[in-house]
């Protein structure tokens, strides 16, 4: 961590820190947080970004090993982004499309379909991910009533898949904690293995054989289709690299198994790519990095590298071949979908991903990334590395031996009550995730390379280091210092 000349930081001495604290602990509801933790303790506050470091108000540098929130793929700071959105913004600041349109959204649309795979050449906007998510969510549904076959409602998506919070996203998100307290929610999601391999043998799956493991787990989505009715179940959910949980990677032939079954049963398939979209795992879509072809695809995040908020749901000339003549409409929008100044700032993240080869980087990078992360495995608590592209996970376990994991209490002392706060403080700003067994994420800007991953190793191991020392006494006692910028359910 670096302490920067406060004169060189904006916000370092134009912001009164504890005027804000109070401020922030007066209004301000934080997401997926505990507000007991800023009443007490406060929060941290981010004032600027610069490339892959952030900076708090008192001028402290942190490495951004999570780009945001899986978001600033093209780092922070980049000039040129905040004139397109201001460009733009005076051009014209903001106007619908509905029924009207605008260059922006135009040629965004445009963009977009060209990336995709295949047929997928239908645009429909967004502000974010959970929004992008329930549009695909309610065009299968009508979908299928338009192709007169109104029974097939139901969705399949994997445990401990997150998919977003809207009543419909959440239906699909496999986190069982994250929905209790917002029961009923909307009925027909139904869930089935995902593929942790790590984990493979304490669901009776192939603990050996890796490519025997990734069939099972597609035959699991069959299996659920047979025993639901083909004639009930919509559409599959599925991340190309699911992030709650800690990065399962598909294994070989996984989603060329589940396009076989989808296509048997008649089923779509969306690819829900909020968080793989855009060059995190070395392509535009991670689709085209696993080489199957969905019938939609969900993205936000890394459109705009987060310079502006936008979502967008890609759709394949099956599914828009209703609403191409007659009288049909697809009555559901946003008022903010493919705003002016987002559309604008996306056209120009994407002209930086193409002109400076983010996606090249990380295909190249990406096998040297994992191999600094794979040092750690000499660490007595690290029991797995894995993940693709700039996206990894590393699970935490009690017994590397026996693959034995936390209890939520130990967890809880683990995660809140130790590592968030640590990493933080030693200059890494990542995740600790307890979402399934815990885990540390990483999924850091596009831009940095072998210097970055080696820092990330350092201080990831230093802390690391200081856990397993740690571990007997933090584990079945109360710890304070829950830190929120590294939230565990997020």
């Amino acid at each position: 961590m670096t302490t920067l000349d406060s004169a060189a930081i904006p916000g370092a001495t134009g912001h009164d820190d504890a005027a804000l604290q109070q401020k922030a602990k007066d209004h301000l509801w934080m997401h997926f947080s505990r507000q007991s933790t800023m009443e007490t303790s406060g929060v941290p506050i981010i004032t600027r970004g610069r490339g892959h470091h952030i900076y708090d108000i008192h001028g402290r540098e942190y490495f951004d090993g999570l780009s945001g929130l899986f978001v600033v793929n093209a780092g922070h700071g980049r000039r040129r982004l905040a004139e397109a959105a201001a460009k733009q913004a005076e051009q014209l600041a903001f106007f619908p499309i509905w029924s009207y349109a605008h260059p922006s959204a135009i040629e965004l649309a445009d963009r977009l379909a060209e990336y995709a795979p295949g047929d997928l050449n239908h645009v429909f906007f967004s502000t974010g991910g959970g929004e992008a998510v329930e549009t695909a969510f309610k065009l299968a549904k009508y979908y299928w009533k338009l192709q007169g076959r109104p029974t097939k409602h139901k969705v399949i998506s994997r445990a401990v898949a997150y998919h977003g919070t809207p009543q419909g996203a959440l239906a699909i998100t496999g986190i069982p904690a994250m929905k209790e307290m917002f029961e009923p929610v909307t009925p027909g999601g139904f869930r089935v293995p995902n593929t942790n391999f790590y984990r493979a043998a304490d669901v009776g799956a192939p603990a050996d054989d890796i490519e025997a493991f990734g069939v099972w787990a597609a035959n699991r989505i069959e299996e659920m289709i047979l025993f639901e009715g083909p004639e009930t179940i919509a559409a599959v959910f599925l991340e190309p690299v699911q992030n709650s949980g800690g990065c399962f990677p598909p294994p070989p032939g996984y989603f060329q198994r589940v396009r076989e079954i989808c296509d048997q049963y008649e089923v779509l398939l969306v690819a829900d790519e909020v968080i793989t979209g855009f060059g995190r795992i070395g392509n535009m879509f991670a689709s085209t990095t696993y080489g199957f072809q969905p019938d939609m695809i969900t993205c936000a995040k890394g459109m705009t590298s987060g310079y502006s908020p936008i979502g967008a749901t890609i759709i394949s000339e099956k599914i828009y071949e209703p609403f191409r003549t007659g009288t049909t409409s697809f009555y559901h929008g946003y008022t903010f979908g493919g705003h002016p100044v987002s559309a604008a700032v996306a056209l120009e993240n994407l002209d930086i991903f193409e002109e400076e080869g983010l996606n090249e980087r990380v295909r190249e990078n990406s096998p040297l990334f994992r191999a600094e992360l794979e040092k750690l495995l000499d660490i007595p608590i690290v029991g797995d590395v894995r993940g693709d592209g700039y996206f990894f996970g590393i699970e935490l376990v009690k017994d590397k031996a026996t693959r034995e994991t936390f209890n939520d209490e130990e967890s809880e002392h683990l995660l809140r009550g130790f590592l968030s706060k640590a990493l933080f403080d030693a200059g890494l700003y990542c995740r600790a995730d307890d979402r399934g067994d815990p885990v540390i994420q990483l999924a850091p800007p596009l831009t940095i390379g072998v210097p970055e991953f080696q820092e990330i190793e350092q201080i990831l191991r230093g802390v690391l280091t200081e856990a397993t020392n740690r571990a007997a006494d933090f584990r079945g006692h109360q710890h304070g210092g829950e830190h929120l910028l590294v939230p565990a359910r997020v």
